[in-house]
């Protein structure tokens, strides 16, 4: 316990650095060009944000994520990520602080102007186009929705893993005996588990797997421990068709630190001593989109919904809906949880496409293209939803097609202020040297 506390140390202060670069270049700016300068907080703090995630690979908690439960504030994310929203408020907050510190007739009528911008900013967001993605006279895909709340102690007796597969069966074949039997397409989602269902290596498996699907008519996506190269395992979504057919597989990509790998060199003493929480994982590489008749989606895993270039890709690549399965149940009832599902809600708007979570132990949600939550499940507790799914909901946002264009502007306006602030300050230097 007391190593455990030890170690988030090192990441709290790595993580500072940043909002400390932050701090740095605002000093820097009005130390050059006076308090006004206090408006280039938005561009310095949204730019930094990006550079946190390039160099550490973490995005938790960004500031435009407090404004996820909020759909109108959210907007910008369509064309800006997480990142313009994060913008917008460091804005606000910028104008109050100039107010404070320099109240003129001129700080005031740029106060006025900013919040002016700020509004129009929001309000066109809401209102910008986007490509509709090709649709086609198919009915709605219906999905269940399996919120199984398998305990994270280690399931091992052989009446424990029957009792909770049966749940996934009896919560599954409920939801799906009063669908229309003329459904054309029909879905069962089951979260990513610390069940570890085992596909590839285990035929009794197979088998149970192929029948549930037949008899259901219904297709099935799960979580699945695969085999990788040299010994190793993927954390693999897998997707098994009505007639029981394996058709496709995702392997996550990015995985949880100290959670499915540990990001320490092994030259570092006492590195081979700490292992991952849930294991050791071989990250995938292939971006991989499922097919459901003539519509794909997009499946992600878990703590992916952190990394906007995930589902961004898969959206890219022609994903019509995206899928995220997840288990939280080892977070507790903590806040993080919500915390989590804001990451999955940003997701969705920043490539207007429906986001269909479904989590081991909650928050499982449907999650519209423009951030609305609905259905959302209680935390800890064994459930089922059945959503409908129509192609004609997906569409092609800014953010889809251009990425993170707009950071990477404040990016480059943040490298030329500081260029320009430490040129001044070499030349004084050389000046007063040869003076």
């Amino acid at each position: 316990t007391v190593l455990a506390y030890l170690l988030l140390i090192p990441g709290a202060l790595v993580v500072g650095i940043f909002h400390g670069l932050f701090a740095a270049l605002i000093a820097l700016a009005i130390q050059k060009w006076g308090r006004m300068s206090i408006l280039l907080a938005p561009i310095f703090w949204t730019a930094l944000e990006w550079v946190r995630l390039v160099v550490t690979g973490q995005l938790w908690n960004a500031l435009g994520y407090s404004q996820a439960y909020h759909p109108l504030l959210i907007q910008p994310a369509n064309w800006g990520g997480v990142y313009a929203v994060s913008f917008l408020i460091v804005m606000i907050n910028s104008i109050v602080a100039l107010l404070i510190i320099r109240r003129t007739k001129w700080s005031i009528a740029v106060a006025v102007s900013t919040v002016l911008v700020v509004f129009y900013v929001i309000v066109f967001s809401k209102l910008m186009p986007a490509s509709p993605v090709p649709t086609s006279d198919e009915l709605s895909m219906f999905v269940v929705a399996v919120q199984p709340n398998v305990p994270m102690n280690p399931v091992k007796s052989a009446g424990e893993i029957k009792t909770l597969i049966d749940r996934h069966v009896s919560l599954s074949t409920n939801a799906l005996k009063p669908l229309p039997g003329y459904a054309p397409q029909r879905l069962v989602i089951w979260p990513e588990s610390p069940m570890n269902f085992t596909y590839g290596s285990n035929k009794t498996f197979q088998e149970f797997v192929a029948n549930f699907a037949r008899q259901n008519h219904t297709s099935l996506l799960f979580n699945s421990l695969e085999p990788a190269p040299d010994n190793g395992s993927y954390n693999s979504a897998l997707l098994v068709n009505e007639e029981g057919r394996l058709i496709s597989q995702y392997d996550k990509i990015r995985l949880m630190p100290f959670g499915e790998y540990v990001p320490l060199p092994q030259w570092l003493p006492g590195a081979s001593l700490i292992s991952g929480l849930v294991g050791e994982f071989t990250p995938g590489s292939n971006y991989t989109l499922m097919p459901f008749g003539d519509r794909k989606a997009g499946v992600f895993i878990c703590i992916e919904s952190a990394y906007p270039w995930i589902a961004r890709r898969l959206s890219h690549d022609g994903a019509d809906v995206l899928i995220n399965i997840s288990n939280d149940g080892y977070l507790g009832p903590t806040a993080v949880m919500r915390q989590h599902l804001a990451n999955v809600i940003f997701r969705a708007v920043e490539n207007g496409r429906p986001v269909l979570r479904v989590t081991n132990s909650g928050l499982s949600a449907l999650i519209t293209e423009d951030g609305q939550v609905n259905d959302l499940t209680e935390p800890f507790q064994a459930d089922v939803r059945v959503w409908t799914n129509s192609r004609g909901e997906a569409r092609d946002t800014f953010y889809t097609r251009h990425g993170d264009l707009f950071v990477h502007i404040c990016a480059g306006i943040t490298l030329i202020i500081l260029g320009a602030v430490m040129a001044r300050r070499v030349l004084d230097r050389i000046a007063r040297f040869t003076g």
